[in-house]
């Protein structure tokens, strides 16, 4: 593989990376705080590739006779032909969108509500209802035992997933930096069941209950919500906490 060669393969990469960077397709690989990051290595990529590329040119248009750049050791110009493996994740990042992490991962990942905590929240947002995310919920009704969530309505929004006592649970997926470290947070669900099939995107409305169950993954606790209304809503941009 010639360097100039090399060049182009390394702006087909960094171009892949600012184009996933730039859309929301990033979103299906690291949290959303690390695209200013991803936006400059994708500009450093094309960048280095574009000083490599005119520097090749400088070389095929030196005056004959001008010695070459080989060391004498048999090291030119050329790169190995493994270089070429480089397109395989550009090819991937511009023509393959994998799909969000979802059920699957919440029936074969434990629950990520397992320390042991004892912290006084402060009292729900105001609003009717108050919306929550599935882990500010969770760690309010493990945690602090439902104190705050007494005598308010709650809004909670996450994909459908089977839970341990056969019944639809809410779930979402919590990234500490990327899709790889994803943990399922999950809450249970009684009352007004809402119904789909397994990553179905539910908003619902409801109450606090003083109910848990084990998970039976690594005997995390899950919490429970008691749901008075629920519908259907699109798959957000961001699926992850």
């Amino acid at each position: 593989m010639s360097r100039g060669t090399q060049a182009v393969v390394l702006v087909f990469l960094g171009g892949a990376i600012l184009r996933a960077s730039l859309t929301d397709l990033y979103l299906r690989y690291v949290k959303q705080g690390l695209r200013p990051f991803l936006i400059a290595a994708g500009l450093l990529l094309v960048i280095t590739a574009l000083v490599a590329l005119v520097q090749e040119v400088r070389h095929l248009n030196r005056p004959e006779g001008q010695p070459d750049d080989d060391d004498g050791h048999g090291h030119g110009r050329s790169g190995p032909a493994v270089g070429w493996l480089l397109l395989l994740p550009a090819l991937a990042l511009v023509f393959v969108v994998p799909p969000a992490l979802g059920a699957d991962t919440v029936t074969r990942a434990g629950s990520a509500l397992t320390d042991d905590r004892d912290i006084a929240f402060p009292p729900l947002p105001p609003g009717d209802p108050a919306e929550l995310s599935l882990l500010e919920y969770g760690y309010r009704a493990v945690y602090d035992h439902g104190r705050t969530l007494q005598g308010r309505r709650v809004q909670l929004t996450g994909f459908l997933a089977p839970g341990p006592d056969d019944e639809p649970m809410l779930a979402r997926i919590m990234l500490s930096c990327c899709a790889a470290d994803g943990i399922p947070v999950k809450v249970g669900l009684r009352g007004d069941m809402p119904e789909g099939p397994a990553n179905t995107w539910v908003r619902t409305t409801g109450r606090w209950i003083p109910h848990t169950a084990k998970d039976p993954i690594n005997d995390a606790d899950l919490p429970y919500f008691h749901v008075e209304t629920w519908e259907k809503i699109p798959a957000p941009a961001d699926p992850y906490e």
